[in-house]
């Protein structure tokens, strides 16, 4: 199936706050600690979530890694209110900062962060390559490079099935956003081809369930 892109930002409050209001702990507590997994003993990092939506994994890695002090980026405004929202609501005073901008040019430094990570965020990138470059750009020598997005179905059919086994329950919204996310998601090749011209080839792309994909690698 060919993909078929999807608007770069979720800027409809409405849309935005039905993703907020899913139920998205199971999956954003196992990002969390695969990221935590793959960080190891670092226990001071600045850290970069590019796509951060409302903010929940931001949040959530706040608390198991407190020495760390996260950023979160996103160019939706009604998303960065939800995020700010979550954040005034946390418990103590999670280290974590939401920025408004965009990805590809990230409003930022070179070489600032030692972790780069990203949650369901490249489906909407117009560019992936300049997403992948601004990363690159962004992180420090060797930082720690994590991100999670959808795999796109082979069919139409198989995205419809896809969103009923996985989203019956959800929002009209949300699972009418599933499945325009499944059909602009990328390939495990068309990611690896990504990287490549990016000049990053030596990052790890695979496959970890029947709509995911798993992205990582030190810069």
């Amino acid at each position: 199936m060919e993909r078929i892109p999807e608007p770069e930002i979720m800027d409809v409050p409405e849309r935005a706050q039905a993703y907020a209001d899913a139920d998205f702990s199971e999956v954003n507590a196992a990002f969390v600690e695969r990221l935590v997994e793959l960080a190891g003993e670092l226990d001071s990092a600045r850290a970069l979530d590019l796509g951060t939506g409302p903010g929940d994994i931001p949040l959530r890695l706040a608390q198991r890694r407190p020495g760390w002090h996260i950023t979160g980026l996103d160019a939706s405004m009604p998303m960065l209110r939800l995020a700010q929202a979550a954040r005034t609501d946390a418990s103590g005073r999670p280290a974590v900062d939401f920025v408004l901008g965009d990805a590809k040019r990230a409003p930022f430094p070179s070489d600032t962060f030692e972790v780069i990570f990203s949650n369901s965020f490249l489906h909407h990138v117009v560019d992936p390559i300049a997403f992948w470059k601004e990363a690159a750009r962004v992180a420090k020598p060797g930082a720690l490079l994590f991100a999670r997005d959808l795999l796109r179905p082979e069919s139409p059919e198989a995205a419809r099935a896809l969103v009923e086994t996985h989203a019956a329950d959800e929002h009209p919204l949300l699972k009418e956003d599933f499945y325009n996310s499944l059909l602009a998601s990328y390939s495990t090749d068309e990611v690896k081809e990504q990287l490549y011209t990016a000049g990053a080839a030596r990052i790890e792309v695979q496959e970890i369930t029947d709509r995911h994909l798993e992205i990582f690698s030190a810069l």
